[in-house]
């Protein structure tokens, strides 16, 4: 990309109209020799009488128009500071985003959000997500559709727009501090990419909120990215990008550290599989057993549009479709734009103990607070993980605050809770929280007949 500081120097010789927005200077060239309209001049005058307001008044000819707008093109995307970021347009973008395997159907919808603010920007735009999930990418195209319309945009990545306000008190600056800020803070649509990665010095925090609150109070377009969840925001930032009557928020995904490893994802392929169009009540000879699956069928039915309370899914057998219908549950979440959290226990567990390791990079605590405070939890095949102290302190910490704070929660397991009397299985009984389905049922791998 270019240098800022000469691009936002460009920026302030731009002219502004009544509206308030900026439009680059127009050169005078010629237009087509060949035109029977202009002779080749590129202007033409209204035919109208003297006294008529129009007397006089050079229009561009229809032979020039078409030069005129290609010109103002280019000049608006070497003003957008995107470089190479202008060919991640809505028709160059996959509608399934980089992660199709796992957040495609979120991109489809943050996709279609984009592609409508961008028709007619107004307000703020929040995108939010892990890295590498299409963030940047939508935000290039929003900036590539509105310059197309003529509309002066600012592309900036936050680390680097802090750096070089910073520069800009230096003997070599090209710019003054006070220009570069006001065109920043002033420009009809600003993009800042990867707030939240910046330095968190007082200063560079006191300039950023500055810059936000300007735009905030104004309501200028304004389109903000990160991969920092509001809780880990800069409390001043997070309480304007999260206010609903001035900001639109799309998410591409949880942001929280698990997802760069995947302990919280539905495989892509166990989503496509197991839904509730697959799962098969009509197996049985038995006609208890088919009741007993229907009964687990409306129920998780059921809880897939209305997530509320607590279902557990048990079942001495493996293979008689609990975690099918655990999974159709979190599919059916997900293409809502829910977010999910999906663990098989043990690995949970596994992880939960790796972020105490030296080798990790991720903090114990967060990864907890996610699980504990997600707004949905799958907890698969819980029962199984090994029953150390403190594997059982852990699932009982997440349980209890569950519970406590009656968070939506579909627990699968083999182990019936109704022979314990332990604290954990105390909650999951608790007709008061939610409903305990047993599945008497074969299992049906053996027989070839369920995935």
């Amino acid at each position: 990309m270019q240098d800022l500081s000469k691009v936002l120097h460009k920026l302030a010789t731009t002219k502004p109209v009544d509206d308030g927005q900026y439009i680059p200077p127009v050169s005078h060239g010629e237009g087509d020799k060949e035109c029977n309209v202009c002779g080749g001049l590129g202007w033409i005058t209204a035919n109208v009488p003297v006294t008529h307001p129009e007397f006089g008044k050079l229009t561009p000819c229809q032979c020039r128009r078409g030069r005129l707008d290609a010109e103002q093109h280019e000049r608006l995307l070497r003003f957008s500071n995107l470089g190479q970021l202008e060919t991640r347009t809505f028709e160059a973008l996959d509608r399934n985003g980089p992660q199709k395997e796992t957040h495609g159907q979120l991109f489809q919808k943050a996709y279609d959000v984009a592609l409508e603010y961008s028709s007619a920007p107004s307000g703020w735009l929040i995108i939010t997500g892990p890295n590498g999930s299409g963030k940047t990418h939508l935000a290039s195209a929003i900036a590539n559709r509105s310059i197309e319309n003529g509309m002066v945009v600012f592309f900036t990545h936050a680390p680097d727009l802090l750096d070089h306000l910073r520069s800009s008190f230096g003997p070599t600056s090209e710019v003054t501090y006070t220009d570069l800020f006001e065109q920043v803070r002033q420009v009809p649509m600003l993009i800042l990419d990867g707030v939240g990665s910046q330095s968190t010095t007082s200063w560079a925090e006191e300039k950023l909120r500055q810059i936000i609150n300007s735009r905030y109070n104004e309501e200028l377009p304004t389109i903000i990215t990160t991969s920092t969840s509001f809780d880990d925001l800069d409390p001043y930032i997070a309480a304007r990008t999260s206010d609903e009557r001035v900001s639109t928020t799309i998410s591409l995904g949880n942001s929280s550290p698990t997802l760069e490893h995947g302990i919280d994802l539905v495989p892509e392929d166990m989503l496509e599989r197991m839904t509730f169009e697959t799962f098969q009540i009509r197996q049985s000879t038995h006609s208890s057993q088919m009741q007993s699956l229907q009964a687990a069928f409306e129920a998780a039915e059921h809880f897939a549009s209305h997530p509320e309370g607590w279902l557990t899914l048990f079942s001495h057998n493996t293979g008689v479709g609990k975690t099918h219908l655990a999974v159709a549950v979190a599919g059916e979440q997900i293409k809502a734009g829910r977010t999910v959290f999906f663990a098989f226990v043990p690995e949970l567990l596994d992880y939960l103990r790796y972020t105490f390791t030296p080798e990790s990079t991720i903090r114990y605590d967060r990864v907890f607070e996610d699980v504990k405070n997600t707004p949905l939890l799958i907890l698969d095949d819980l029962g199984h993980e090994h029953s150390s102290p403190w594997a059982q302190e852990k699932l009982y910490q997440i349980v209890v605050h569950r519970h406590n704070n009656r968070l939506p929660t579909l627990i699968t397991s083999s182990r019936d809770f109704t022979e314990d009397s332990g604290p954990i299985s105390s909650r999951i009984q608790d007709a008061s929280t939610g409903i305990f389905i047993r599945i008497e049922a074969d299992d049906y791998r053996k027989k070839g007949r369920r995935g």
